[in-house]
């Protein structure tokens, strides 16, 4: 083990930190895999921890129920076994949309998202009648950029219309490529003054979801000090858990650290200069 200027210890494993912790807030994709493929070590090192009687929550900001992870999950070979629950930002938007009972909803991104507002009281329109606007990305996030909407923002937001963002991701991996997320076009469409709701990390909503998680698991919850964050996004997860005063393991995905590049602790040292609410150590991918 190495540890930065900033005291961002380098750890080859985390097994070092499985005694502290009696629980585990972690992320999905950048962390158990790239959105095509898991990373071979991340399973077995979830499993090992619950072995050993750990509790595991699993908080992603997907813009889909919960459910719909877990399936994914399967096909890509992660056990279920490896962790005890699911919380989703789609989940939290529903709730949200919820509270907007009766409004005229445009949905913002791909039509395969469009089932975490299913049997609410809603009506779809488009966004000239729109009364509220979900956002879960864009609606072709393989050949599209954010930049594509700057016009349908601007006509939203001159109206006022509230956005909820369901994914404040900004980019995600995809295999070898990053996409842009919904936190992209959220971020668009508050420098146009538009109102936006955020639904996922680093907000404290999809927190409060995941205490109640490992409290249902465990019976208890544990003090703040035995829950242990893990996750790859500076201003999602290291950010979020920064906020809920958890210790935070920086996962150094693609997602900000290029494959190419030597991972060190000047390299460390360098993405978080300035940042509020720095890891407390930082690996080059989850294993124990």
């Amino acid at each position: 083990m190495s540890q930065t200027q900033a005291g961002i210890a380098i750890l080859p494993g985390i097994g070092a930190l499985a005694e502290t912790a009696d629980a585990w807030i972690s992320d999905i994709w950048g962390v158990l895999h790239n959105g095509v493929s898991a990373f071979p070590d991340a399973g077995p090192t979830c499993v090992r921890f619950r072995e050993r009687g750990g509790t595991i929550v699993l908080v992603t900001n997907a813009p889909r129920p919960a459910a719909q992870v877990a399936r994914m999950l399967d096909r890509l070979g992660l056990p279920r076994d490896g962790y005890d629950a699911i919380i989703t930002s789609g989940d939290v938007s529903r709730s949200i949309v919820a509270e907007f009972a009766g409004r005229k909803v445009f949905h913002l991104g791909p039509e395969r998202d469009v089932g975490i507002i299913a049997g609410l009281d809603t009506q779809l329109s488009g966004a000239e009648d729109a009364e509220l606007v979900l956002c879960t990305g864009l609606f072709d996030d393989e050949r599209e950029t954010p930049d594509d909407y700057r016009d349908m923002l601007a006509n939203l937001a001159r109206r006022g219309v509230q956005l909820i963002c369901a994914n404040p991701d900004l980019m995600v991996e995809r295999g070898p490529k990053l996409i842009p997320c919904a936190g992209s076009l959220a971020r668009i469409y508050e420098t146009f003054g538009g109102p936006v709701i955020y639904a996922g990390k680093p907000y404290p909503a999809i927190y409060e979801r995941a205490y109640a998680a490992i409290d249902a698991a465990r019976g208890s919850r544990p003090s703040k000090d035995r829950i242990l964050a893990i996750g790859d996004g500076l201003r999602t997860d290291v950010e979020g858990a920064g906020r809920e005063g958890l210790r935070c393991v920086f996962i150094a995905s693609a997602l900000h650290v290029d494959d190419r590049r030597t991972f060190d602790e000047g390299h460390v040292a360098e993405l978080f200069v300035g940042h509020a609410h720095p890891p407390m150590a930082a690996m080059r991918a989850l294993k124990w």
